[in-house]
C-alpha cells in the first residue's frame, strides 16, 4: 500500500470548514485517489489504514466485536492478573472521576483483548460501544481496524482516534483516547482506554487517559520490584508520590534494573536497565542508598549532571505500597487517595551505630528490617507482615535466604 500511494501535502487552504469536512476530504483521497492525506489526519492514524489495506481489509465491511475463545480470555485474564491487581484503585478513582460523562473505561491486555470494563455504556440498539466494550473482546487493529487500543498495544505509543478516522464505517461513531502500561521489562502490560460514541468527549482525554495510565505504571514497577530499592525522584519534592515522579529500580548489586520514563528524562538513561551503575547514575553508594531507606522525608541531592533534585528510597509489596511502615509502627493507610503514597521507614535499631547501618548492602537492610519486626512481634510471621505491609511469602523468602 506504501509503495502505490503518493506522498501529497494538504493544500494551503483546503477546501473544507469543519473537522467532519477534513477527515471526508482525507478519507476521499486516501481511499479513492491513492495520495497519502499528509498534514490532514495524524500520521499513525495513516500508517494504521495502510496497515488495515495491506491486510486486503475493506471499510465498508461489518464488524461482530465477538469475544475470542474461552480459553484464550482465561489465559489473558490470567497473564493481567498482577496489572489488574495493582490498577484497582486507580480503575476505582478514575471511574469517580469521569462520573459524570458518558465515557466507557476499558483495559486491554498487549494484544488488545479487553481484561477490564468501568462504566460499560448501556444496551442500545442503535449503539456499537457496548457491544465493543467487553470483556474477551479483540480491539487489536488486526480485528477492528483503526482504533486507539489497537495502534497503542501495536506501537507502544499513546494515540486519539476521533470518528471518521476509524478505518471501518461502522466504527466512526467512535471516540477514543489509550495509553499504554509498561513493566519492568519496558515491554507494554497493558492499554487503558476511555472511549465514547455520538458524542464528543468535552475535555482533553489524552490528558486524562495518560495520567491514569501513568499512576498504574507506576504502581506496576513497583509491585514488580519485589528485589529491588525503588529510587523516588523529582525537581520538587511536592511531584513525589504522584504520577509526575520519577522512579528507578536498584538490584542488591547496585545496578540499575530499570526506570520509568520521567526518571529517564530527568537522568539521561534508557528505561530499560543495561547493568549501569547506581553510584554512576545516581552519585549515590550503595551505603547511601541503604541509609535513605530508613529517612522519612525526601532528601535534597544532586545528580552528575548537576540537576538537584529531591529523592527518597523504598522496598516495596506485591501491591506497590511500600514494604515499610513509620518509626510510630502505623501501618500505611491507602485509602487516602488512589494515587500511590510512599510511607515512611523503620528507623535504624538504637544499639546499631549509623556508620555500620549506613554500610550494609541493600539486601542485607531488607533482612535486619525483617528481622527486627520479627523479634518485635515475638517470632510471629503474620503480625509482622502486616506491620511491615508486605506478604507473608515475602518474609519467607528472605528467612530461608538467611
Amino acid at each position: 500500500m506504501e509503495s502505490r500511494l503518493a506522498t501529497a501535502s494538504a493544500p494551503s487552504q483546503p477546501f473544507f470548514t469543519t473537522p467532519e469536512q477534513r477527515l471526508a476530504l482525507a478519507r476521499e483521497r486516501f481511499f479513492e485517489d491513492g495520495i497519502r492525506p499528509s498534514g490532514m489526519v495524524n500520521e499513525a492514524v495513516i500508517q494504521s489504514w495502510s496497515r488495515c489495506l495491506q491486510q486486503r481489509r475493506d471499510p465498508s465491511e461489518p464488524l461482530a466485536f465477538e469475544p475470542v475463545t474461552e480459553s484464550r480470555i482465561r489465559s489473558a485474564l490470567a497473564r493481567s492478573r498482577t496489572l489488574l491487581e495493582t490498577a484497582h484503585a486507580e480503575l476505582r478513582q478514575l471511574e469517580t472521576t469521569l462520573a459524570g460523562t458518558a465515557c466507557t473505561v476499558v483495559l486491554t491486555d498487549p494484544h488488545g483483548v479487553v481484561v477490564h470494563v468501568a462504566r460499560p455504556p448501556a444496551r442500545h440498539d442503535e449503539f456499537v460501544l457496548p457491544l465493543a466494550a467487553r470483556i474477551g473482546v479483540n480491539l487489536g487493529e488486526g480485528c477492528i481496524g483503526t482504533g486507539a487500543p489497537g495502534i497503542t498495544a501495536l506501537t507502544g505509543q499513546a494515540s486519539v482516534v476521533l470518528g471518521a478516522e476509524h478505518f471501518f464505517g461502522c466504527a466512526q461513531s467512535f471516540r477514543c483516547a489509550a495509553a499504554p502500561i509498561r513493566d519492568v521489562r519496558g515491554e507494554v502490560a497493558g492499554v487503558l482506554d476511555l472511549s465514547t460514541e455520538s458524542r464528543p468527549f468535552g475535555f482533553d482525554a489524552a490528558h486524562v487517559v495518560g495520567l491514569f495510565a501513568t499512576a498504574i505504571e507506576n504502581r506496576l514497577l513497583r509491585a514488580q520490584s519485589g528485589e529491588h530499592v525503588v529510587v523516588h525522584l523529582q525537581t520538587s519534592p511536592s511531584l513525589l508520590n504522584t504520577p509526575m515522579e520519577g522512579l528507578v529500580g536498584v538490584t542488591a548489586a547496585g545496578s540499575i534494573a530499570w526506570a520509568n520514563t520521567a526518571a529517564a528524562r530527568l537522568l539521561g538513561i534508557a528505561t530499560v536497565g543495561s547493568g549501569l551503575d547506581v553510584e554512576t547514575v545516581l552519585a549515590l553508594s550503595t551505603a547511601r542508598l541503604a541509609s535513605l531507606t530508613r529517612r522519612s522525608d525526601p532528601a535534597p541531592h544532586r545528580l552528575p549532571s548537576g540537576l538537584n533534585v529531591w529523592l527518597r528510597t523504598r522496598m516495596h509489596a506485591p501491591d506497590g505500597l511500600s514494604q515499610a511502615s513509620s518509626a510510630s509502627r502505623q501501618a500505611p493507610d491507602a485509602s487516602r487517595s488512589p494515587l500511590p503514597m510512599g510511607t515512611p521507614t523503620y528507623a535504624a535499631p538504637a544499639s546499631q551505630p549509623a556508620q555500620a547501618a549506613a554500610g550494609t548492602s541493600l539486601r542485607r537492610s531488607s533482612r535486619q528490617l525483617i528481622e527486627q519486626t520479627l523479634q518485635e512481634c515475638g517470632g510471629n510471621v503474620s503480625s509482622a507482615a502486616k506491620r511491615l505491609g508486605v506478604s507473608r511469602g515475602l518474609i519467607y523468602r528472605n528467612l530461608k535466604s538467611l
